[in-house]
């Protein structure tokens, strides 16, 4: 007999989708939505800031597809910050700012930065200037990993393009010249920016990709309420998160709205996100 103390409730299985007459291609669907007032997603799913669901690798996969990675703050405040920052570095249309070596740093150095990152080339920089480019090509064979850049890097016959330069362009590039890495560099010499052929297979193989304005994956991530979490924000600013997700169980405390009033003020173009809400107040 049922209980007109208790509303009804409902879960996943007990709802069910009754097909119906459609006069449009499943191609045609547009499911795209907005996550805040600035950034649209291409698939309307974002993944939860818990410690067994989204790391960078999540984040990652779900940019891909078009949605958004939440990067749960179960972790020091400088890993949290580097699993955005590997989401940022995870592809680009452009690198504007890739990571560079100097001549005199050590190879192994170079080697631990591919493999935080996974990638396979870094420019290298006298200044704000390229003098060469360090691959995995160049250090294939090499045992002795304590010699300095400037021995094993690629110096002569530089590829470079100019920015502006489109996807198209830089792929001929690519091409011509059987290589995979092409040097931005402006008209006074300075490194502008990198582009892979990496990437450019990537925007490809995933149209519908979840980006920001410079081509980079979106990625979010979560912070806490208190006066600890404010380096935590600091730090996910200063890796270009897209969305700080202020993450409580109750998300109608005052420590709530203190936390994004001050992310508000100190970040204005910041976007954020509250919660958890559970009721209409």
């Amino acid at each position: 007999m049922a209980d007109d103390r208790f509303p009804t409730a409902l879960t996943f299985d007990d709802v069910l989708l009754l097909p119906a007459k459609a006069d449009f291609l499943p191609s045609d669907t547009d499911v795209s939505t907005y996550l805040t007032r600035s950034i649209r997603l291409n698939i309307p799913l974002i993944s939860a800031a818990m410690d067994t669901v989204t790391e960078s690798a999540t984040a990652i996969a779900m940019a891909q597809q078009g949605g958004m990675g939440i990067i749960h703050k179960n972790m020091t405040v400088e890993m949290q910050a580097l699993e955005v920052d590997r989401c940022k570095k995870a592809v680009s249309g452009m690198i504007l700012k890739p990571i560079v070596m100097r001549p005199d740093q050590k190879v192994y150095e170079a080697l631990e930065i591919m493999e935080r990152y996974s990638i396979s080339g870094l420019p290298v920089v006298d200044g704000d200037r390229p003098v060469g480019i360090l691959t995995n090509r160049d250090l294939r064979f090499l045992d002795d990993t304590s010699k300095p850049v400037a021995e094993l890097m690629t110096s002569k016959n530089l590829v470079t393009v100019k920015p502006g330069t489109t996807m198209e362009e830089a792929k001929i590039k690519l091409h011509e010249n059987r290589i995979e890495k092409l040097l931005v560099v402006d008209d006074n010499g300075h490194l502008a920016g990198l582009i892979t052929i990496k990437d450019i297979e990537k925007s490809e193989r995933y149209p519908d990709a979840a980006k920001d304005d410079h081509g980079r994956y979106r990625v979010g991530a979560a912070v806490g309420v208190t006066d600890e979490s404010k380096d935590r924000v600091r730090a996910l600013m200063e890796k270009d998160v897209d969305v700080l997700c202020v993450d409580t169980a109750h998300g109608h405390s005052q420590r709530v709205i203190d936390m994004v009033k001050w992310i508000r003020k100190t970040y204005p173009s910041a976007q954020i996100i509250a919660g958890n809400v559970a009721t209409k107040d």
